[in-house]
């Protein structure tokens, strides 16, 4: 027991330095939509969002498992838990935002825009968020545990900066009015 909790209170720093990070992340596309907001074209606010929703989702999902630890959880049962609700956070996510249907047209115009970024967003981004948490869940590998649920909120960061990134040189490539 004493080794799964160190193994827990040593990744509690690196998680809460993600969130920190992703709140970072949070703040300037907070900030870009209300700077630009006069003249925010519907992808741009899509962006906005995702980039918005995406460091919200890495904020609780680094904290999910820090505050599990603080009430003694055993090291398989909190990346079980931990990863479970993170797996939950994120499609839920996914499925909410793909209901709005002006995030659907985003979505499907950034398909046929650009492809390249598309196919990059989701297959080497949001598939290595998915499989470590599928991965943790099942059990597999169970002293890895805690690195699959790492490289998950790794990616996700990586993702939201990927977001973050295409906006801004969205807005860097608009001409000014």
């Amino acid at each position: 027991m004493e080794v799964e909790t160190h193994r827990v209170v040593q990744n509690s720093g690196l998680f809460v330095g993600i969130a920190e990070i992703a709140g970072v992340f949070v703040g300037f596309a907070a900030l870009i939509g209300i700077t630009g907001r006069d003249e925010v074209e519907p992808s741009q606010l899509g962006q906005i969002r995702a980039v918005v929703t995406i460091g919200l989702a890495v904020i609780a999902a680094a904290l999910i498992p820090v505050g599990l630890a603080a009430y003694g959880v055993s090291d398989r049962t909190l990346w079980f838990w931990s990863s479970l609700a993170y797996l939950l956070l994120d499609w839920g996510l996914i499925v909410l935002s793909l209901r709005r249907p002006e995030n659907r047209q985003v979505a499907l115009a950034q398909v046929r825009t650009s492809p390249v970024g598309a196919a990059l967003f989701w297959v080497l981004l949001e598939i290595p968020i998915q499989v470590p948490l599928i991965l943790a869940v099942l059990g597999v590998s169970r002293e890895h545990a805690d690195a699959f649920y790492t490289t998950a909120l790794v990616f996700h960061l990586f993702e939201a900066a990927f977001v973050l990134v295409q906006l801004v040189y969205a807005q860097a490539g608009r001409p000014r009015s």
